[in-house]
């Protein structure tokens, strides 16, 4: 922690928890007393409501955790419920205690087991319509849409999550690696990057431009009118 107006480290005796009841205000709370509200951490989730999977709005997921059975009792009611689950399409909505703290758990089929994602308060949302407000809403037409939809269709692939790369991870392993061989570690010049940002609307518009352009050339042999047939040659 960082004093704002110092810039100095924050030493522990100066440190504490609190609670803002206004700006600037604050409400000093003791490890004591938050002790006093903690919830035992339990194995077991009470569940409350079954709902349709596509209900559950995604900006509410958190963590997700593989939910089992902890004895043969158990299984037999866990295997009933995912079955069920699984035939009617329905996420079943609990309550777990983890880290002393009470959480929504949202449980689904997955495999032979469950997948349990707890979910987000509604209060650690932020409202979408403070950042949407500002979108502008040009009109397009049909053929620049269109353009955009091949290029799509021409990216298609499958989700393949072992294709994601931690670009700093990778570094943060060769720097370990030369440290423990001894190498000297440079820190590398900061150069000024050439831009290759491509404004996808003007690049839309010229890909259209050339797609007009070149509609003359490849249509432009006459063609026969459709209810004249070629001439055969008797036999």
């Amino acid at each position: 922690m960082i004093d704002e107006k110092t810039g100095r480290v924050v030493d522990k005796d100066h440190k504490g928890r609190g609670y803002e009841l206004s700006k600037g205000r604050y409400v000093e709370i003791d490890e004591e007393e938050l002790e006093a509200v903690e919830l035992a951490s339990t194995h077991t989730i009470e569940i409350d409501d079954f709902v349709p999977a596509e209900d559950i709005d995604e900006r509410y997921l958190d963590k997700p955790y593989y939910i089992v059975p902890n004895d043969k009792v158990g299984a037999d009611v866990f295997v009933v419920i995912r079955d069920a689950m699984k035939r009617k399409d329905k996420v079943a909505l609990g309550r777990v205690v983890l880290s002393n703290r009470e959480h929504i758990i949202a449980l689904r089929p997955l495999g032979k087991g469950l997948l349990g994602t707890t979910l987000r308060c509604p209060y650690e949302l932020r409202d979408e319509d403070g950042y949407f407000d500002d979108i502008p809403s040009p009109r397009v037409s049909k053929d620049m849409v269109d353009l955009a939809a091949h290029i799509l269709d021409t990216k298609a692939s499958k989700f393949d999550p072992h294709k994601f790369k931690d670009k700093y991870e990778t570094a943060l392993k060769a720097l370990v690696k030369r440290k423990a061989a001894g190498k000297a570690i440079e820190v590398p010049e900061e150069k000024e990057e050439e831009s290759n940002v491509i404004d996808l609307m003007d690049a839309l518009k010229q890909s259209l431009g050339r797609k007009k352009a070149t509609t003359p050339q490849t249509k432009g042999r006459k063609r026969a009118p459709a209810h004249r047939s070629r001439k055969r040659r008797a036999a």
